[in-house]
């Protein structure tokens, strides 16, 4: 199904207004919350006792601090957009009076100034921005356009032009009832006012050839406000005014229901409003439906009606359909019909004196009338239907009351019988109950006495068993305090003497680690400036083999001149003396200088090639000096590190053995003092009466002896912290020298693969310099060995003449072999010359490498002998330590016989007094409120023979 059969929902948007000056002096209650993102409205109040809490969901939800712009861009611009594309488009504004309808429909445009170039202040509403849009995009389109505007007010079910003259305004009351515009059917299933002015805006340009036109219409509504008319204030006639116009809004809402429910009869015809809005409610027009309300408590149920009148209007679903395009001439010729039509009605008024109308305009409205006449008989017909069922359905309910007379009278005979039988089985009940009550009555009174005389024998014998158990546990405290004194001195002695041991070590290991460091640093230093020379020494090899090359090709350039100008003065002499042989001759000299010609290029392409290669080498000389700076700029880096972190660790060790000291000697201090402390209570103590040092001697012994273990196992964990974190240094820093040395052999390593590489690429440089001379010595032997051949074969042609110029040739074959030796000779020289100059620049490298290797190899041995002292130094550390605490610091060994620390139970004198037994009065009072006559079920209550509860929870 397309979406045109189906239909788009109305448009509908919620704005909430902020709360008045009014409303914020009186502290009003807020009960409307807006949610923009979520587009949900929550109303929620509680009003006699009853919560309101409801939810509504819209299409765009805009809060208090929404602005004109933001609404109109969101809402109005789409909108304005597609009436531009040729739609229908409906915008109308629904709430209460003094919710912002026409402040977001108008605005305060003109209490508001306007900007430069023309813009609108920020409180302009929809009407001024959406006048502006669409000039600005008809301007912007350059089109050709014509904009008709219309403004009319509905009041009261009277319909006026707001756009009319001034002398029509002032036209008296009567005439203006006479002179009302009526709404008419404008043919096409629209409605039109008849009789109202317009405003016509047209571009000042005409663009000939566009014969398509489109047309879309924009209707913005600014409803009257929906309130009730009692909340309204409105008195006599105003209150008749404000009933017309609730009349309207009313038929309005019956229009929303009948669409949302799909009835048959959608009753437009009930309101002119109605009829104004019936193409944008269910009809061909977009439909944008603006509802605003109020966000104070004394407006909840305005607003409550509002919300529920635009929820039920997101539910109608308009058909939305283009306005067909048609030509400029279709326009032009409906436009004239219109003027002919217009003017047959004028004729008819002015030759009558009464009201006359044209013959079609009367036989349309008689149309009119019968269909509405044919329509009223049948709504006739079904109103008698509706009578006959009607009376159908209140004989049948005749009949069910007359029924349920005759059941009320049985049922009522029924209860009397059975509540005579319920009051006799009553009576018999209560006796039994009273017997009953009285004997468990005296049989609680008997088991609460023997739980009182249980309770009393028990609690004696549990306080008789904790006073001998109090004795021996004070005789076996007495000994353990003495064991602990004689403990605590000995592991004092020890950690003070491993304390002076650890400082004596850690001095000797830095005094070590500051040696290698100084070592370090020279043998960095002198490979800093073994790579500064190697470097030098290859700049100054790489401008030396250039100087070489250059020299080279200069040399090999002149004797090819050379060679050059003896033939040429050797065709010039052939020519002069063969001129009778000038066809001939002139053949044989143009292939051997097209031959000359050819050798030429090769020749230079040969040398090109030579000189690419030596400028490679170049290129990779540099390349290796300068990837070996960095190569050793990074080790030397990687040192220092490394220096840097054995530092750190030297200052970890020291810190952690000063704190060490400290702590030693803050516990001895503490210990000391809680003996002390400890004796003086205890002779204080032991100078009061022996009732009192029996009650509080336990609680004083179990305390302190509680504060002098947990002070031990402190003092034990805390040098066990001490050790772990002197163990994980040392093992950092092992860990830390090991990765350093691997990183130093890797890195050397590195460097002296890369030399032997770059060697080997040299080399295949330089062998390919040789084959590139070996190839040149043979293109030039080629070369002779051609001309040898041409002059052979065109001796048997020319063998008269040759004989004549043979001396001449002779002469110049002479200067030729001379010139070809000395390019031999040359050639070789300078090739000798590169490959002597590159082998001595090959021995500099290895020299340089060499010593390279030497002093990396003298490092590797510095740092492997440090490594080892270290390591030796640091097991060193780690065995005595571990000799010292695990040998000679001893931890106090339980032998057993310490009492195990246990809360005496000690009751009180309340508690004791409560172990009596009631009195016979309570205990029948305490009965009689656990187990009130009442709610005494009659059956039998077993009586309870444990004792009570222990002590400690009565306490």
């Amino acid at each position: 199904m397309s979406v045109k059969e189906k239909g788009v929902n109305v448009q509908v948007l919620l704005r909430c207004r902020p709360f008045s000056d009014d409303e914020l002096r009186n502290n009003a209650p807020q009960v409307v919350s807006c949610n923009e993102y979520q587009r949900e409205v929550s109303v929620s109040q509680n009003i006699a006792g009853k919560h309101i809490d409801r939810v509504f969901v819209f299409d765009k939800v805009f809060g208090p601090n929404a602005q004109q712009k933001d609404l109109y861009e969101q809402a109005v611009v789409p909108i304005v957009n597609e009436v531009l594309e040729g739609f229908n488009c409906t915008i109308f504004a629904y709430g209460q009076t003094g919710t912002g309808k026409t402040y977001t429909m108008e605005g305060e445009c003109k209490r508001s100034k306007g900007g430069l170039n023309g813009e609108l202040p920020p409180e302009a509403g929809v009407i001024p921005r959406a006048v502006k849009q669409i000039f600005d995009t008809l301007e912007s389109q350059n089109a050709e356009y014509s904009v008709k505007v219309t403004f009319l007010e509905l009041y009261n079910e009277e319909i006026t032009d707001l756009l009319a003259p001034e002398d029509l305004s002032r036209v008296a009351q009567e005439d203006k009832q006479k002179k009302q515009l009526p709404l008419m059917e404008d043919g096409k299933g629209g409605v039109l006012v008849r009789g109202l002015e317009e405003e016509i805006v047209t571009s000042a340009t005409t663009h000939e050839g566009e014969e398509l036109i489109k047309c879309g219409k924009l209707n913005l509504v600014d409803l009257a406000g929906s309130e009730n008319i009692s909340r309204s204030g409105a008195r006599e006639g105003r209150a008749r005014e404000a009933g017309e116009i609730n009349k309207s809004l009313l038929t309005l809402g019956r229009v929303i229901s009948a669409l949302v429910e799909h009835l048959g009869h959608v009753p437009y015809r009930d309101s002119k409003l109605t009829r104004l809005l019936r193409d944008s409610l269910g009809g061909r027009t977009k439909t944008c439906i603006i509802a605003t309300v109020s966000p104070a408590v004394h407006c909840l149920e305005e607003t409550l009606s509002t919300l529920d009148y635009a929820h039920r209007a997101k539910h109608i679903k308009n058909k939305p359909e283009v306005n067909q395009k048609m030509m400029k001439s279709t326009l032009i010729k409906d436009l004239y019909g219109e003027i002919e039509r217009l003017k047959a009605e004028v004729y008819a008024a002015r030759e009558k004196n009464g009201v006359y109308i044209p013959k079609e305009r009367y036989y349309q409205e008689e149309s009119d009338r019968k269909a509405m006449a044919d329509q009223i008989e049948q709504m006739g017909l079904t109103i008698e239907n509706h009578q006959k069922h009607i009376e159908e359905l209140q004989a049948k309910y005749d009949r069910q009351v007359e029924q349920c007379t005759d059941l009320s009278s049985k049922l009522d005979a029924t209860q009397k019988d059975l509540n005579q039988t319920s009051k006799l089985l009553a009576n018999t009940e209560d006796e039994l109950k009273q017997c009953q009550y009285s004997l468990k009555e005296r049989d609680f009174i008997i088991s609460e006495q023997k739980k009182a005389e249980n309770a009393l024998a028990h609690q004696a014998s549990v306080l008789r068993a904790d006073l001998e158990k109090s004795q021996k546990d004070n005789a076996s405290l007495f000994l353990k305090i003495a064991r602990e004194d004689k403990l605590n001195t000995d592991n004092r002695s020890t950690v003070n003497c491993f304390q002076a041991d650890l400082t004596r070590q850690l001095d000797a290991l830095s005094k070590l680690l500051a040696g290698s460091t100084s070592q370090q640093s020279e043998h960095l230093k002198c490979v800093e400036k073994l790579c500064n020379s190697f470097f030098n020494v290859h700049e100054k090899a790489a401008d030396e083999l250039k100087n070489k090359v250059s020299a080279s090709r200069a040399l090999c350039v002149s004797h090819f001149e050379a060679v050059q100008n003896v033939v040429r003065l050797h065709k010039a002499g052939s020519n002069a003396a063969l001129d009778e042989l000038s066809a001939l001759a002139s053949s044989h000299s143009d292939s051997i200088g097209e031959l000359l010609a050819a050798e030429a290029v090769e020749m230079n392409l040969v040398f090109d090639d030579l000189q690419k290669t030596l400028s490679s080498h170049q290129g990779e000389v540099t390349h290796l000096a300068r990837e070996l700076r960095q190569r050793f700029n990074a080790s030397t880096e990687h040192l220092m590190d490394t220096s840097e972190s054995l530092h750190g660790f030297l200052e970890k060790l020291l810190e952690e053995s000063k704190r060490l000291g400290s702590h030693a000697t803050q516990v001895d201090e503490v210990q000391t003092k809680c003996i002390a402390d400890f004796q003086k209570v205890y002779e204080e103590q032991s100078r009061s009466d022996s009732e009192k040092l029996i009650a509080d001697m336990t609680t004083l012994v179990d305390a302190r002896l509680g504060d002098l273990k947990d002070s031990v196992i402190g003092n034990k964990i805390f040098l066990d912290g001490h050790i772990s974190t002197v163990d994980g240094i040392t093992s950092d820093l092992k860990r830390k020298w090991q990765d350093c040395f691997t990183q130093t052999e890797s890195n050397f390593k590195d460097n002296a693969d890369f030399s032997a590489a770059k060697h080997c690429r040299m080399e295949l440089l330089l062998q390919k310099c040789v084959n590139t001379a070996d190839t040149a010595l043979e293109q030039w032997q080629r070369t002779q060995q051609s001309l040898n051949d041409m002059g052979s074969q065109h001796a048997s042609t020319i063998a008269s003449h040759v004989r004549t110029m043979s001396e001449s040739n002779e002469r110049h074959d002479v200067e030729i072999e001379s010139a070809r030796l000395m390019v031999e000779r040359d050639t070789a020289k300078s090739g000798e010359d590169i490959i002597h100059f590159i082998d001595g620049l090959s021995e500099k490298e290895r020299a340089s490498v060499s010593e390279i290797l030497t002093t990396a190899r003298a490092h590797s041995e510095t740092i492997e002998n440090l490594q080892r002292d270290h390591s030796e130094q640091a097991t060193c550390i780690e065995q005595h330590a571990t000799d010292t605490f695990r040998q000679k610091y001893m931890d106090y060994e339980p032998t057993g016989s310490t009492p195990i620390r246990s809360e005496p139970d000690i009751p009180s004198k309340g508690t004791i007094e409560s172990l009596r037994a009631m009195p016979m009065e309570a205990l029948q009072e305490e009965f009689r409120e656990n187990h009130s006559y009442e709610s005494f079920t009659g059956k039998e209550l077993r009586p309870s023979v444990t004792p009570r509860a222990p002590l400690s929870q009565i306490n």
